[in-house]
């Protein structure tokens, strides 16, 4: 049980060193506190240049708690509880590896770090992408996943901060299904995990922006917010009522996997999801909804 205590521990000092370094500009490509920032006002800039809903306010409805929400789940809740529990949960899945005589180097099929840099990025992306998409898949196919997810669905009006607007629940499930295919392929340089989520943030970001883009070709390779809206959309046919476009950075598993749906410009359509109406209005609230429903899968 000390030896738990002592990667709580750790972790909390770890991650609150890291944090305070960041905001004091002792970190340089890894400072993910001013990357998101400054990726932040690029994407709000562009929405104010090349506004879709020519209508919708640059401080768009919730624009504020979704802006809290950013800093919040891309930092506060690292400190609070995720960075100790992945570190702990990591521990005892190799302890209980242990009692077989087995660790999580058995699972490693190859070391990815022995590739040509290009390559190794090329392959953590789209491996990463698509264990994204799915883990999508399954926060809107079952009851108790989607009481959760609800939350990112709760946006009325579309904006890049949106992007991060979820319940905490949602990275520990995301971090969850990563873990194995991450152990498959050996580790990753910290460098490497910065390139790939800094790109994955600005393409977030631009799925949720009110901007009126689709790439052209690329829209078949990208996620894009002509894209993406759909996935928000409020009504949607009955075939389709477990979702579309789960896409996070990639478009393409959509199309591969007939998830795809865009049949009209989705400009205008009503985004949220049946009995939204009922959905608490504040983060705290809405952090506590999924607690207080009875969940079937």
């Amino acid at each position: 049980m000390n030896k738990y205590w002592e990667i709580i521990s750790k972790s909390y000092s770890d991650y609150w060193n890291y944090l305070k370094q960041s905001v004091l500009f002792e970190l340089n490509w890894e400072n993910y506190f001013y990357g998101l920032i400054i990726i932040s006002l690029v994407v709000w800039g562009l929405e104010i240049a090349f506004p879709w809903r020519k209508n919708q306010s640059i401080f768009r409805k919730d624009f504020w708690l979704d802006t809290f929400y950013m800093f919040f789940n891309f930092f506060l809740l690292n400190l609070i509880v995720l960075i100790a529990l992945s570190n702990t949960t990591a521990e005892a899945f190799n302890s209980v590896l242990g009692i077989f005589g087995l660790s999580i180097t058995n699972f490693q099929l190859f070391d990815i770090n022995t590739f040509p840099y290009w390559l190794r990025i090329a392959i953590f992306f789209i491996v990463i992408d698509f264990v994204q998409w799915y883990t999508h898949t399954l926060l809107h196919k079952y009851e108790f996943l989607w009481n959760f997810h609800k939350v990112h669905h709760s946006v009325k009006e579309m904006g890049f901060a949106a992007h991060l607007r979820y319940h905490w629940m949602e990275p520990v499930v995301y971090k969850s299904m990563k873990y194995i295919p991450l152990a498959i392929m050996g580790g990753f340089t910290a460098q490497d995990v910065a390139i790939v989520h800094f790109f994955n943030i600005v393409i977030g970001h631009l799925n949720h922006a009110n901007i009126n883009w689709d790439y052209g070709y690329l829209k078949y390779i990208l996620n894009n917010p002509k894209m993406h809206i759909w996935h928000h959309a409020k009504e949607l046919p009955e075939e389709r009522r477990n979702g579309v476009n789960f896409g996070i950075t990639l478009s393409i598993w959509d199309y591969l996997f007939k998830t795809n749906y865009i049949p009209h410009s989705g400009r205008d359509i009503e985004i949220g999801f049946e009995g939204d109406e009922q959905f608490p209005n504040d983060f705290l609230h809405q952090e506590l909804y999924p607690l207080g429903k009875k969940n079937a899968s």
